[in-house]
């Protein structure tokens, strides 16, 4: 496979339509169909998982409701079978909580003419020194 020219499209186009699901309660659960149910991993605060069950019990597990998010930038990278590394760098405030930024990045695959996340890790970005 080669490297795939639209990857920037590729990886805004992704990070809008993730982030539209997770950010709304009532849909949430399925960002799950981004995952695969064995190839997917997920690190989510030093907490790594795998598989698309285990993301979603850990997706239903979080406590927030509402979630407000700023994104500041979506930068992508083709790699080299054909996905897209993406980096997205922002803000979010859940409930009532104050807002903190954050960093997730994601690595997408290329499965039968479509994607699905291969790699997620999700840090706030906090610093307690």
């Amino acid at each position: 496979m080669s490297l795939n020219p639209q990857y920037e499209d590729i990886g805004k186009g992704f990070v809008q339509q993730y982030y539209s699901i997770f950010d709304d309660p009532a849909n949430r659960a399925n960002v799950v169909n981004f995952y695969s149910a064995t190839d997917s991993f997920m690190t989510f605060e030093g907490h790594q998982i795998q598989g698309a069950p285990k993301i979603l019990e850990k997706v239903q597990s979080l406590s927030f409701q509402k979630i407000s998010r700023v994104i500041t930038t979506v930068d992508s990278q083709p790699t080299f079978d054909g996905g897209v590394l993406i980096n997205v760098l922002g803000r979010l405030q859940c409930d009532e909580d104050p807002p903190h930024a954050y960093s997730q990045v994601f690595v997408l695959k290329a499965n039968a003419g479509t994607f699905f996340v291969a790699h997620d890790i999700f840090r706030l970005n906090i610093h307690n020194s």
